[in-house]
């Protein structure tokens, strides 16, 4: 797939645009690639991008006294930046590293800041973004809340099964919010 098609369909998938705007905000980004265990953003650094995933796989995390917790792992046309360090310009909370080589769709702060500048209702747009990421972050939480550790281990299995071939697996035990032991009692059962 061409990459300005492929550039597209992620930047259509958060903002609804004409035409003529997509290939505006299309001519922002760059293609920037990342090898495995670079980091993309260090928590207590300020983030200077957005980036949608084109391949490969990175992990969001932070360090709580001597253990991480993985906050999320984004895969391919997932977008990836510390939001509130990119928009409110305070030190990041996550290090965001890559799991993989990685190949990113970037847009520089500066250039996302200018599209108000270039593309008039740019501002409802940016407010229908950052919504969908609330809504995101809203399911998570609720399922956090509502659903057993077995059910947020098959819920995750179900939508994104090759993570469990790709990923260490503690990491996606510390992202469904369980031990490593919990997760492993999990994947045995449904291994019989």
């Amino acid at each position: 797939m061409n990459e300005a098609l492929e550039l597209e369909q992620y930047i259509s998938s958060y903002f609804p645009v004409s035409k003529e705007e997509m290939k505006t905000i299309v001519a922002c980004f760059k293609l920037e690639t990342l090898e495995k265990t670079d980091y993309f953003l260090k928590a207590d650094h300020y983030a200077e991008r957005l980036s949608f995933i084109r391949s490969g796989i990175l992990r969001i995390y932070a360090t709580s006294g001597d253990k991480d917790v993985t906050q999320w792992i984004s895969t391919q046309g997932y977008f990836v930046t510390d939001l509130a360090s990119l928009v409110f310009e305070i030190p990041a909370r996550w290090n965001i590293q890559a799991i993989t080589p990685i190949e990113l769709f970037t847009i520089s702060k500066t250039d996302y800041r200018n599209l108000g500048n270039l593309i008039p209702q740019w501002n409802q747009l940016e407010k229908l973004f950052i919504a969908k990421c609330f809504t995101i972050l809203e399911e998570r939480i609720f399922s956090h809340l509502s659903m057993s550790a077995e059910e947020r281990y098959n819920q995750l299995f179900a939508m994104n099964r090759e993570l469990f071939n790709q990923v260490p697996l503690n990491y996606l035990a510390s992202m469904l919010g369980m031990s490593p032991e919990t997760f492993s009692r999990i994947r045995a059962k449904q291994v019989l």
